[in-house]
């Protein structure tokens, strides 16, 4: 991962140290940028960035306008903070093609689970398309699953349960967004097909059963 880069734009100096030693430990090469129009210049001089953790409220240019003129020419996946936990700036944000949106005070813990998911979503993690948790290994060209060196088969709906949980490894979902990302957002079924696909799913995993965590009231963790 070191050749990844990540840039951090908060005008907040703190903020910015916090999130880039939790950065440095994974192994992600960190740049910095103090204001908006600082971080536009950063983004297109280096031109290889693969994530930016941004900031909405900032001098010069504002969290939005530097999401405006990045969508313009890229499609690097964007973290928004922002201390307002607003509906209507949450629309805006995904309107403007914002990937994860993370309101002030975070845990750093959530938001490198969330830089982590999102890069592997967008496959710079697993450049071969190959995701692998504990004994767990699987293969989304190819669309298989090993468990140590048996291979194990999966219907479609839980082939892409497995890969959603396995790609947000350590995060809490909740059933909507397991629906809305597994089953899509045109689904309107009741959500408890969720939690037979589970079972079904723990069922062929056995021993790696125990890696999906039932959070009750709310929905599942995978965690290794």
């Amino acid at each position: 991962m070191a050749e990844l880069k990540v840039l951090v734009v908060d005008d907040e100096v703190r903020i910015r140290k916090l999130v880039k030693d939790f950065l440095v430990k994974k192994e992600y090469r960190v740049l910095e940028a103090g204001d908006g129009e600082e971080a536009v210049n950063i983004f297109f001089a280096e031109n290889d960035i693969a994530l930016v953790i941004l900031d909405v409220m900032m001098p010069k240019m504002d969290g939005w306008q530097v999401c405006r003129e990045i969508r313009k020419f890229s499609k690097a996946p964007i973290i928004m903070l922002t201390a307002k936990s607003d509906e209507q700036d949450e629309l805006l944000g995904f309107e403007l093609g914002v990937d994860e949106y993370i309101s002030k005070p975070f845990s750093p813990k959530i938001l490198m689970a969330r830089v982590d998911a999102i890069l592997r979503r967008t496959n710079k993690l697993e450049q071969d398309g190959i995701i692998t948790a504990g004994t767990i290994s699987l293969n989304k060209v190819a669309h298989t699953v090993t468990v140590g060196d048996k291979n194990i088969e999966l219907s479609y709906k839980e082939f892409e349960l497995l890969v959603y949980f396995m790609e947000n490894q350590g995060i809490a979902l909740n059933r909507e967004q397991i629906l809305n990302n597994v089953w899509n957002y045109d689904y309107f079924g009741d959500a408890r097909t969720i939690d037979t696909h589970v079972k079904k799913l723990r069922a062929k995993l056995t021993d790696e059963a125990d890696y999906i965590k039932t959070i009750w009231g709310m929905g599942y963790k995978f965690e290794v």
